[in-house]
């Protein structure tokens, strides 16, 4: 993690931490905020409701307050899967939006800096008629910011900011894109099948399954998408998801151009 942190200092505003995604173990994202704050990275914890109970999560928070962590990002959570080799349980005793109004009263109570609370969101094709309810609902709960699912689909992502620019959700949260260094079709594949709301075009399948080197192809294609994204209206950042080579995501950062060691 030392490593990492090292990697990323001038190349990002934040690190996220996740909490046991695909329910598989992971460190707890209370102890990796910790160790992030020490290296002097800005620590960006997720906590969903699968594992814990709403006394769990309390506490979690609580112990993420007395750290100084001061943005959040809170989900449901997957259900885990029938054949998972770990055979889980699955707890929700929350729901997404109650662990978000939960923190943000928490974060009222305690002195400090607030909360900055990030909720899930689903970049998708959406009916005239839409009126973005349940996103309204997570604002109101206190979300200060919607992150997206993996979204390489530049055309629905910007018939989607416009209906949200068009309902003013983004005058009350930010929006921050989901995107990746997709290292191989395989891994490609793999996320479409096993992230089914994940948008990959299947254009951007075939540039890796014909590239002779598909990890460059891959930061190549990450890094083009990063600037169009960045370029669309209602856009207030993007979220780099790991695949689990961390220099392929620090090539992609300085290939976009969007921010260059040594920056800050």
């Amino acid at each position: 993690m030392a490593a990492q942190a090292e990697l990323f200092m001038d190349r990002v505003d934040a690190v996220q931490v996740l909490d046991n995604p695909l329910a598989w173990v992971h460190m707890s994202p209370v102890a990796a905020a910790a160790l992030l704050l020490e290296a002097g990275l800005d620590p960006v914890p997720t906590l969903t409701c699968r594992d814990r109970n709403r006394i769990a999560l309390m506490s979690d928070l609580l112990g993420l307050r007395a750290l100084g962590v001061e943005s959040l990002v809170l989900w449901r959570g997957r259900r885990v899967g029938p054949n998972h080799a770990l055979h889980p349980s699955t707890v929700f005793d929350m729901t997404g939006r109650e662990l978000i109004a939960m923190a943000a009263g928490l974060s009222e109570e305690i002195p400090g800096p607030r909360f900055l609370i990030g909720a899930g969101a689903r970049v998708q094709r959406v009916r005239p008629n839409w009126t973005g309810e349940s996103l309204s609902a997570r604002c109101a709960a206190g979300a200060g910011f919607l992150q997206t699912q993996l979204c390489f689909d530049v055309d629905l992502l910007r018939h989607w900011l416009e209906a949200l620019v068009g309902l003013r959700l983004t005058w009350r949260s930010s929006v921050v894109v989901s995107l990746a260094v997709l290292p191989s079709a395989k891994t490609a594949r793999w996320v479409s099948e096993q992230m089914s709301d994940s948008a990959i075009p299947e254009h951007i399948i075939g540039r890796l399954e014909s590239a002779a080197d598909p990890l460059a192809e891959g930061v190549a294609i990450c890094a083009e998408t990063m600037r169009a994204v960045a370029a669309l209206p209602g856009v207030s950042g993007i979220h780099l998801v790991s695949t689990g080579d961390p220099g392929a995501v620090a090539a992609a950062i300085d290939r976009s151009g969007l921010r260059q060691p040594g920056q800050g």
